[in-house]
């Protein structure tokens, strides 16, 4: 079951599966409780192109900020709850977009009976999740040890015991801190789930080792026509995940817009602080809507050419650069005005 084939849901304003285009999450890690601060992470979030925000809710007092929250921000917005069925039932009643539950730490069936009746009265979706740490003991057992497989059983007992309660908008999540682990166990729910899935990989850990585990594990998954949303999970400031999962999904062909930013390594030749200004321009053009290629080049004698297919670059020199278009050098300017050459050449790209 691809993307394009897993059933359509709607959280809020925002389309998943049925062939929409991969949304991009992520979480708060402010208080919820705290109101102005979250609103005013989110708002960041936002800006870097969150598509889905959730929050923690781990008291009553958080599920009545959700109300507050949602008035004041643009996308939709996910309460994340554990153990206590009430707390999605709250969370709900405040406007919850989504809720995030997983069933085998909700309590009794009973329980989670409420939580999918309020659920229907609102037509909200519900999102199943299973991690790989919170499998049940039986099926560790029964697999010896925590597997794909296992994960994948844990996850389709919950989402049937959702429907034979006669709902069905549903999107599952089932995630895993080992990368080999969570591709297995796509690759096996996607044979057998018609709803659409929520990919990450769970506690992948801080901004590089996160970023390089969360780019090789959603590759491979999404690579394969699997995945409606996703999360790029980081230990630090969320909006690191969605510059992340931005890049993931263009270098993978599955979102276009925004600018790409390339530059070479550095070596011998380099006679600017290519470094620097390789930052300084990924930061710059972050928030410029355009879809072209941009390079940073250390050197005037290879940059030209490395650069001839972006659609414009800055290559440096000795205390000078060039700025290129299409492999072209058009300019000669001072090493300290390459960047802003480069911005204005940028803002009045379409002129």
């Amino acid at each position: 079951m691809t993307r394009n084939e897993t059933k359509k849901v709607r959280i809020g304003d925002v389309w998943i599966g049925g062939g929409h285009p991969v949304a991009i999450q992520s979480m708060t890690n402010t208080r919820t409780e705290d109101v102005d601060a979250t609103v005013d992470q989110i708002l960041r979030l936002e800006k870097a192109g969150c598509e889905i925000i959730r929050c923690a809710v781990p008291t009553q007092e958080a599920a009545l900020a959700l109300g507050e929250i949602k008035k004041r921000i643009h996308i939709p917005l996910v309460a994340d709850i554990h153990f206590d069925h009430r707390l999605a039932i709250a969370a709900i009643e405040s406007g919850a977009d989504k809720i995030r539950i997983n069933p085998g730490n909700i309590g009794s069936e009973d329980r989670v009976r409420k939580v999918v009746e309020k659920a229907k009265e609102r037509s909200i979706p519900i999102r199943v999740g299973v991690n790989s740490g919170s499998l049940e003991k039986d099926l560790v057992e029964k697999y010896g040890g925590v597997t794909a497989e296992g994960i994948v059983e844990s996850a389709l007992d919950k989402v049937h015991m959702i429907e034979k309660q006669g709902y069905d908008n549903l999107v599952v999540s089932i995630k895993s801190s080992d990368v080999l682990m969570c591709v297995k166990a796509h690759e096996l729910i996607a044979k057998e789930c018609p709803y659409p899935l929520h990919v990450g990989i769970t506690e992948s850990g801080t901004l590089m080792s996160g970023n390089i585990k969360s780019s090789i594990g959603l590759a491979l998954i999404l690579s394969q026509g699997i995945g409606d949303t996703i999360r790029v999970s980081l230990t630090g400031d969320p909006v690191e995940e969605i510059r992340s999962a931005k890049l993931i999904l263009r270098t993978l062909g599955l979102r276009k817009g925004g600018i790409e930013v390339v530059s070479c390594p550095t070596c011998g030749r380099t006679k600017i602080d290519l470094i620097g200004l390789a930052n300084r321009v990924e930061q710059m053009v972050a928030d410029i809507p355009l879809d072209i290629k941009v390079a940073v080049m250390g050197c005037v004698v290879n940059g030209p050419g490395e650069a001839r297919e972006a659609d414009i670059g800055i290559a440096g020199g000795i205390g000078e650069g060039l700025l290129i278009k299409k492999g072209e050098v058009v300019k000669k300017v001072k090493e300290e005005e390459l960047l802003d050459t480069l911005r204005w050449e940028l803002e009045h790209w379409n002129e």
